[in-house]
């Protein structure tokens, strides 16, 4: 039973350092950092949406789907890094069946190219 925990004892010690490195960086942050709202700190940022107003106001569909689509193809990378790790024992038929995976995202990378998703300038409907 010893040699169960012996094998997780560096988890164990790498879990504590990182939650005692988060809990100085906090600490260090809220005694440095500023607390005063300035009006850089008040000002739109990347979205365009003025900060601190209701929550309930109209916006543009196109956040939306281009956030959908970087989850899409951030799964794949997520699919794509084991098969990398274990490419010589899957075999033809695990090799075979992520191209087809990968054929179909290009499937529909290229639906989005064709409906001019990734263009700003326009409005989804």
């Amino acid at each position: 039973m010893y040699l169960f925990y012996i094998e997780y004892e560096n988890i164990f010690w790498f879990l504590i350092l990182n939650i005692i490195l988060a809990i100085i960086l906090i600490i260090l942050a809220r005694l440095l950092g500023s607390q005063y709202l300035t009006t850089e700190k008040l000002s739109a940022y990347e979205c365009g949406f003025e900060p601190f107003r209701t929550a309930r106001i109209k916006f543009n569909v196109s956040f939306a789907i281009i956030a959908i689509l970087f989850l899409i193809f951030d799964l794949e990378i997520i699919f794509l890094i084991p098969w990398v790790l274990n490419i010589i024992e899957i075999g033809f038929l695990g090799f075979l069946m992520v191209y087809i995976f990968l054929f179909l995202l290009i499937i529909g990378f290229i639906f989005e190219l064709l409906r001019n998703i990734l263009d700003w300038e326009k409005d989804f409907v």
